[in-house]
């Protein structure tokens, strides 16, 4: 979806942002987005592993029946 923009619609994007929020403003923007991302990052990655390890313990369940 996102490779479908190419540089003049990254361009068009960032300058909307700049107009609309301010260049005080994008940068507190940015940053929230950044942790955003990262706390999405950690919790699928927490999620991954709790199903993963479930799995396992089912596997195991099961090997031993």
């Amino acid at each position: 979806m996102l490779s479908n923009i190419g540089i003049p619609g990254l361009i068009l994007i960032l300058t909307l942002a700049l107009i609309i929020f301010g260049p005080k403003k994008l940068p507190e923007i940015g940053r929230a987005f950044g942790q955003t991302l990262k706390e999405f990052k950690k919790s699928t990655k927490e999620l991954t592993s709790e199903l993963t390890e479930e799995f396992e313990d089912h596997k195991e369940m099961n090997k031993e029946k």
